[in-house]
């Protein structure tokens, strides 16, 4: 019979135990769960009878990773077992066994003599698979359906569940999989982690939802109150540092006098066998998470960069959702916000960049220009006809366009710094050989692909007769970076601008089809997914597809557009100087 485990909490064992390493930690020595108090009751809860699930929804940095860490060395020195954690691909996970938990390995001696030896014929011990004295640990990517599916296992760690793919390869829900091989034990325990998404579609959200519900807490120093940090209640301006506000007293203290009060976690749901944690970057500890100094510079940075920007500090910093506009915007809208540029290029536009569609008997193609802040001017919308099969005229036409130097308002040539062009069609192949003798000019093929988990710019691979360089598109999150960018009203990061001539191709078709998309949520076995789709079956959706694929060029191109506008502006001001100079008045 096996002897039940030491009457030892997850914090307790690190405490005595763990030892922080200098390859990866920025403080070495012993760990300390004093240091971040929020961390002892998420830590201990894995011992807490009843309980089958935990939840953590933490900001970066916040040390959700070490308290995942804790748990394991905890399983594998106190109470072994078979063990699975999954990363959202198999280089992550290969990534994180090299660069957090070998370390930690090595620097507890505990864990370091239960391990068996890494040799070069041991297949006990490799990056993924680790043996020990009663038990097993795999890591893998949720990506990868056949680790998926094998042998069964008690304690189940995920982390970054926001980024797992929406199925492993046609076997389903990675979660799902994973989570079937715990059934043959009573004693399971599925943790999960992640920094959320999008609302309505975070995994992390709705599983923090069907749990307890906690938040971490202060007591305010002048009315008593637990209080939890919310970023709403911050105030920076006209102050020397952030004070926090209470929202019961509305009295206000700097981040060392909050930081020095009693916490605990407050619950806002019933236990019923599932805790979850909620848990931002105004919690972190004193002189090991971000200051609040840093994090209003890092939000006004943000806010300044755009909607893509201050999307990834509301998920990464506050670990809130975001509220994606994804609602479709009416034509009419857009067609009325038409402006009239000066030349063919506004002075602001910094980089040119195109998106291609091909077709069975047209290519159609885009221009845009783009500023600081990702501000946008949409300067010619092209067709081309012609079998793109068959026709090697139509193939040249669009290269002549791609070529051509325009001018901009302040006298700069300037050409098409980088082109993607869509190879999903019938014409891959043509288009293939098209971009490959390219590609010195930045011309590339590009696929798009749907999903949850499917990251904007993917890796590009040269898996096809041509050897082309083909990038996968996460066309969903772009998709919906184009909506929320059609949204924004006023001047400045991510607005775009439309030009009013019509010969530039701006006209009511091209704003029907630009908004022809709406996104929807629709449910396959209770798993929310989101979709795209055509508002009309009667509206032609090429120009919608032809931003995204301009927005894909940017991306990989990935330009330093503020550095670029700045070095534009000086050279205008130059300019300006040296006219006023000569006596010539502008």
């Amino acid at each position: 019979m096996t002897a039940p485990p030491p009457d030892l909490k997850v914090s307790e064992w690190a405490d005595r135990y763990r030892v922080l390493s200098s390859e990866f930690a920025s403080e070495v020595g012993r760990w300390k769960t004093a240091t971040a108090p929020y961390q002892k009751d998420v830590m201990d809860c894995v011992t807490q009878p009843g309980i089958e699930r935990i939840t953590m929804m933490f900001a970066s940095q916040t040390g959700k990773s070490e308290i995942l860490n804790n748990i394991l060395g905890y399983f594998i020195h106190i109470d072994p077992c078979p063990i699975l954690f999954i990363q959202p691909t198999d280089g992550v996970a290969k990534d994180y066994s090299k660069e957090r938990l070998s370390p930690m390995f090595r620097s507890c001696p505990e864990l370091k003599a239960r391990l068996s030896k890494a040799k070069s014929r041991d297949s006990d011990n490799t990056i993924l698979s680790k043996s020990f004295l009663g038990g097993h640990l795999a890591l893998i990517g949720a990506n990868s359906p056949s680790g998926l599916a094998s042998r069964p296992i008690r304690i189940l760690l995920m982390d970054e569940i926001d980024r797992y793919t929406s199925s492993a390869g046609t076997e389903g829900d990675p979660r799902a999989l994973a989570e079937k091989r715990t059934s043959s034990f009573w004693n399971r325990l599925i943790i999960e982690s992640s920094t959320p998404t999008i609302k309505d579609l975070s995994p992390i959200e709705k599983e923090y939802e069907n749990g307890t519900q906690e938040e971490w807490t202060w007591q305010c120093p002048n009315c008593g109150k637990w209080i939890s940090p919310k970023w709403k209640d911050l105030i920076w301006k006209d102050k020397p540092h952030p004070v926090l506000k209470c929202p019961e007293c509305n009295n206000e203290f700097g981040e060392h006098i909050w930081k020095q009060q009693p916490g605990k976690w407050v619950a806002h749901a019933e236990f019923k066998g599932h805790r979850s944690f909620h848990l931002n970057a105004l919690s972190s500890p004193i002189g090991l998470g971000v200051p609040w100094d840093k994090l209003v510079a890092e939000f006004l940075k943000a806010k300044h960069r755009g909607v893509e920007a201050l999307k990834v500090f509301v998920n990464t910093r506050l670990a809130e959702t975001w509220e994606d506009q994804g609602d479709a915007i009416e034509e009419e809208i857009l067609e009325q916000r038409r402006e009239y540029y000066n030349t063919e290029i506004p002075s602001s536009v910094c980089v040119l960049t195109a998106g291609v569609d091909v077709q069975d008997d047209r290519i159609e193609a885009e221009l845009v220009g783009w500023g600081i802040g990702e501000e946008s001017w949409g300067i010619e919308f092209a067709r081309f006809f012609g079998n793109p099969e068959m026709d090697s005229n139509v193939w040249k036409q669009l290269d002549m366009w791609l070529l051509k130097n325009r001018e901009t308002e302040d006298g700069r040539k300037i050409g098409v710094a980088c082109t993607c062009i869509d190879s999903g069609g019938h014409c891959t192949s043509e288009v293939y050989k098209f971009t490959r003798p390219r590609e010195q000019r930045r011309v590339f093929s590009i696929k798009g692909r749907g999903g949850r988990g499917v990251p904007m710019i993917g890796k590009y691979s040269r898996n096809n007769r041509e050897r082309a360089a083909l990038f996968t598109l996460g066309v969903d999150e772009i998709k919906g970076l184009v909506v929320t960018s059609l949204k924004i009203n006023e001047e400045g990061p991510n607005y775009c601008h439309f030009p009013r001539k019509i010969e530039k191709g701006y006209t009511q078709e091209y704003f029907r089809g630009l908004t022809s998309e709406k996104r929807v949520t629709r449910y396959s076995r209770g798993v929310p997914t989101v979709r795209w789709e055509k508002r009309s079956s009667s509206v032609r959706n090429e120009p919608l597809d032809c931003r995204v694929y301009a927005i894909a060029a940017l991306k990989i191109l990935n330009p330093a557009l503020k550095n670029l506008g700045e070095t534009v502006k000086d050279e205008r001001s130059h300019k300006r100087r040296k006219v006023l100079s000569k006596g010539v008045r502008l």
